[in-house]
């Protein structure tokens, strides 16, 4: 069953696509109240699974904290992410699907699924950092 897409739900699709990278609930709440919106914090929680459950947001866990982000890949794919700015970069990564599969069934596993997310310094905050 498709979602219908309210004014709420898309309210949060476009704060998401404005931020470059992941984005806790409470901060994309907090920008689109201080844009003058009148949606719920509640509402933007619901609009945020809806939106990653149906491969239109990625999301991880940071902290104990759910962040999510605009998705520019569709279908299954992995994060490089800068853990100094928050820069991340979608990633495909056939070596990490077999891995995972082989593994599982090494264990006796079917059906597996995985969530990989590399963090470490991209580029331009490595060059920072004192020789």
């Amino acid at each position: 069953m498709k979602k219908r897409n309210t004014w709420q739900r898309e309210a949060v699709r476009e704060a998401l696509a404005r931020n470059d990278g992941f984005v806790s609930a409470q901060t994309l709440f907090s920008s689109l109240r201080d844009g003058g919106s009148t949606i719920g914090l509640a509402t933007v929680y619901r609009a945020l699974a809806d939106l990653a459950s149906g491969g239109e947001a990625d999301t991880l866990q940071q902290e104990g904290e759910s962040l999510f982000r605009a998705c520019s890949l569709s279908g299954h794919h992995h994060h490089l992410i800068c853990r100094n700015c928050g820069t991340t970069v979608e990633i495909q990564a056939d070596a990490v699907e077999r891995w995972a599969h082989e593994v599982a069934a090494e264990h006796g596993f079917t059906r597996a699924e995985h969530v990989v997310d590399v963090f470490g310094l991209c580029a331009a905050c490595s060059a920072q950092l004192p020789a």
